[in-house]
Formats: C-alpha cells, structure tokens, sequence
C-alpha cells in the first residue's frame, strides 16, 4: 500500500540536520530570559515561514518536480530550523512569571508575522519571471 522510500528519508534527515543546526547556533548566541522577548526564537520561526513559502511556490509553480527537494527543504530545513515547540515552552514560563502581556503579544505576533512572512514569499516567488 505505501511505498518506503529511504532516499526520501534521507533528504528529510539531512534537511532537518541543516536547520536544526543553524537554529541551535542562533539560540547559542542568545541566552532564554522569560522576562524579555525571546529574539532567537521570534527569528527562526519567520524565516522559517518565510522559507516554507518561497520553497514551497518555487517547487510546486516554478521547477521541475522533484522527488526530493520538497522534502529536503520544506520538511526537513524548515521543519529542523522553526521551533514551535519551544515558543509554546517559552510562553508558558512567561505566562508562569506574571508577563501576561508579554506571552499574548509574543504568541500573537509570531503568528501574525508567520502567516505574513509566508504571504510575502509567495508573492515574491511568483512575481519573478520565468525564464524560459
């Protein structure tokens, strides 16, 4: 019924490695405060987005499909680079130190802006000419 794939698998895996990295790099060089707004985090997660949508539109509107760059990309660098777990962690904990509006302003600008980020990078994917 499914067909395993272990190439898939790997694009996945390496892709997730890849962002996974560059995420845990940027969270290195900014130490978690549940007092202040969480940069490191509010960062990965709009380039993130914004990532998802031009790797998204570009793969799906403008190349050649491709068994692999979908997964490699879009699952895997985005998945690995975006941590909505950790903004859930670290919005409970400012939640827990009394920042009430710090925690409803963090949760509802990382969506607001991810849900803009994605829109701009679909715009901008499909407003560039194919060259053909």
């Amino acid at each position: 019924m499914f067909g395993f794939d272990g190439r898939e698998l790997g694009a996945v895996f390496v892709g997730g490695a890849v962002g996974t990295l560059a995420r845990a790099g940027l969270a290195e060089l900014a130490g978690g405060d549940p007092a202040r707004w969480p940069w490191p985090t509010f960062i990965v997660n709009i380039v993130g987005a914004f990532l998802l949508g031009y790797f998204v539109t570009r793969l799906l509107e403008r190349l050649p499909v491709s068994s692999y760059r979908r997964p490699l990309l879009g699952t895997g660098v985005c998945g690995g680079l975006t941590t909505f777990s950790t903004m859930q962690v670290e919005t409970i904990k400012m939640l827990e130190h009394g920042r009430f509006g710090l925690a409803v302003g963090y949760t509802a600008a990382s969506i607001a802006a991810g849900l803009l980020a994605v829109y701009v990078a679909t715009a901008l994917t499909r407003r560039v000419r194919v060259r053909r």
